[in-house]
């Protein structure tokens, strides 16, 4: 069955017509994640690099941010990827180990407890400095966040 261009059009308004009638913020409300949990042994593992990573989760906030979490684990000397930079800001939550964090160009040690962040655009890099396993959540919010 083809449709027509007229016919499209006639279609249009009907398809738009609930999107405009929402309360604003509701369309961003309506397609953003829901409140959930995420056991910790529930979670899956991936491992590229010789790195263990457990996604958490990834989607859209309410407010209209993407928001990616994951957990990482280093071994001694391992890092998850070369320095990069993207649109989206990230923060890492040390949870075991110690890591060097570098930021355009200035490294800074981090333990447990510990929290880094990278603005937008900013080059950043992660390595295991220690002499056993390196833990830490990341936490990526805006644009292209877990892409």
């Amino acid at each position: 069955m083809s449709i027509t261009r007229r016919e499209m059009c006639l279609f249009l308004p009907s398809a738009l017509f609930p999107a405009v009638m929402l309360p604003e913020g509701m369309a961003a409300q309506e397609e953003s994640m829901p409140s959930a949990m995420y056991p910790f042994e529930k979670l899956p593992i991936r491992t590229p690099n010789n790195a263990q990573i457990r996604d958490v989760l990834k989607g859209k906030l309410a407010t209209g941010e993407s928001l990616e979490v994951h957990e990482t684990t280093l071994p001694p000397g391992g890092a998850p990827h070369p320095p990069h930079h993207h649109v989206h800001s990230e923060m890492w939550l040390i949870r075991e180990g110690t890591v060097e964090l570098t930021v355009n160009g200035t490294s800074y040690r981090l333990g447990p407890g510990s929290v880094g962040f990278v603005h937008s655009n900013d080059e950043h890099g992660i390595k295991n400095v220690g002499t056993t396993p390196a833990t830490y959540f990341v936490v990526a919010v805006g644009p292209g966040a877990g892409s």
